[in-house]
């Protein structure tokens, strides 16, 4: 493919000969081949522009970046923003692509909305997939990608790599992370959907005013024009979700309790789920959800709004509903110990989730809910005490313990922790003995909530040259610690 052509179809510029052939593109400079396009970024631990000689010297036949960036040796495709305009060139070479694309952003329930898309569609008929933070799931495997929003190379190659597959539709978690670095760029996205906001990564965005921004990138500029909008209605942030996509005129369809295209008129808690009674175009159904939780009717019925924003059948959908299968590591019931109470392992690591996972086993505890949860080093330190506050004022028995300490002094992260928990907490900083004691202590009428790293096959030490990942999974542990 030329360069020429592919710049052109871009709606970019560039001085110097389109005529030469490109082969790639990376981000990675140790990746570039003979006719690589390179993009250079500047970043929050490495500038790219410092690397643009050793990927002309590699072979890049161009380089994109900002104006001022010196490029020598290779075509330069000088632009403000380096990283939308390589997204643009990349998705004119990732051909073909999946025909249906819907996108979700949000602090929580991003992974299990997308999976349960996934599902939604594959009941229906459709080869599906979806892409996040468990990885890339299709009807029979899961691949890891390590990110919930790869980098826009990885998230475009998957997304030909799945349409050469046969793959139709597709469901992506869009972080605010990815939306501000335009990695989920290029592709024709027929529908977006909001979950819900609260305090994360302020480690990041400056503030939630600006973690909003970002995450609404979805609305203003992602979502193709003629395209749908899908909101959980009952967030304190989704008044303004519906004034972004209304100010693009996108198609709106609100769900929840304030729902108007799909109303939540009562949830009631069962045994191994719970019955929901909703309203879809004057007309009333129940469905028999098998997933506990408030949270996972919210993530379920979004679902089923981008089903329905992507084409499919109402009826249909919502009987779908009744058979959808529990998200890896989102309230998973790993375990049951020998007095007969059940674990559960959770992802839960913001405040807001940490309740909300509470929340949903509640009507399910007839004696004690003992939380055993952590917060993760070089990361926000701010929701550290408000994560402690929110899984003791739940709980009846709390065990502070590690997440993934990173670069961070593991004994201080439970000590901020802490001081959210008024005393209220245990620490033991193995995660391993955390979780046995709790189990241990565990009687027939209690629940085990073990919560923090969800579907994670590690836990991450250290940081930089000195990073370790050590094998560990909530799951294996807590069935390890019932035998």
């Amino acid at each position: 493919m030329k360069l020429g052509a592919l710049v052109a179809a871009a709606g970019l510029a560039f001085d110097g000969s389109g005529e030469g052939n490109v082969s790639g593109f990376a981000i990675d400079h140790r990746k570039v081949a003979p006719g690589t396009v390179f993009g250079a970024f500047p970043g929050t631990r490495f500038n790219g522009e410092d690397f643009i000689d050793a990927a002309i010297q590699g072979g890049a036949v161009a380089v994109v970046a900002r104006p001022q960036a010196r490029v020598s040796g290779a075509v330069h495709i000088a632009a403000d923003e380096p990283r939308r305009a390589f997204a643009r060139l990349a998705a004119g070479f990732f051909t073909p692509v999946p025909q249906t694309v819907v996108a979700v952003t949000g602090t929580n329930g991003k992974t299990s909305t997308v999976e349960m898309t996934r599902q939604l569609w594959r009941m229906a008929g459709h080869s599906a997939a979806s892409i996040g933070t468990l990885g890339v799931t299709t009807a029979d495997e899961s691949v890891s990608t390590g990110l919930t929003t790869p980098d826009i190379v990885t998230f475009l190659s998957n997304m030909t790599g799945l349409a050469r597959e046969g793959v139709t539709h597709v469901a992506y978690e869009a972080s605010s992370h990815g939306l501000d670095q335009f990695r989920n760029e290029g592709l024709r996205v027929i529908a977006g959907a909001f979950t819900n906001l609260s305090r994360d990564h302020l480690d990041y965005h400056a503030t939630m005013e600006d973690y909003f921004a970002a995450k609404m990138r979805l609305f203003d500029e992602v979502v193709a024009d003629d395209g749908s909008a899908v909101v959980w209605a009952d967030d304190a942030w989704s008044a303004q979700a519906v004034e972004h996509a209304g100010r693009r005129g996108l198609r709106l369809l609100t769900m929840g309790e304030q729902g108007t295209a799909v109303r939540l008129l009562s949830r009631t808690p069962t045994q191994l789920g719970q019955v929901l009674e909703i309203e879809h175009d004057g007309a009333r159904r129940k469905v028999t959800l098998p997933l506990i939780g408030a949270y996972q009717a919210a993530n379920a019925l979004v679902s089923a709004g981008l089903v329905l924003a992507s084409g499919g059948e109402a009826g249909a959908t919502f009987d779908a509903l009744s058979r959808l299968q529990p998200v890896r590591g989102r309230l998973e019931r790993a375990a049951i110990n020998r007095a007969g109470a059940p674990v559960y392992v959770d992802y839960a690591h913001t405040p807001d989730a940490i309740e909300a996972a509470i929340a949903a086993l509640r009507p399910h505890v007839a004696g004690r809910l003992i939380t055993v949860f952590g917060a993760g080093g070089d990361r926000d330190e701010g929701k550290r005490p408000e994560m402690g506050r929110s899984a003791c004022a739940g709980s009846e028995v709390v065990i502070v313990t590690d997440d993934n300490p990173r670069g961070e002094d593991p004994a201080l992260i439970r000590s901020a922790v802490l001081k959210g928990c008024d005393g209220k907490a245990r620490e033991i900083g193995d995660r391993r003995e955390a979780i046995a004691a709790a189990i241990a202590m565990a009687a027939r009428d209690d629940i085990v909530l073990v919560a923090g790293k969800g579907h994670e096959q590690g836990q991450i030490v250290g940081r930089g040259d000195a990073v370790r990942v050590l094998p560990f999974d909530d799951v294996q542990v807590a069935r390890e610690c019932t035998t």
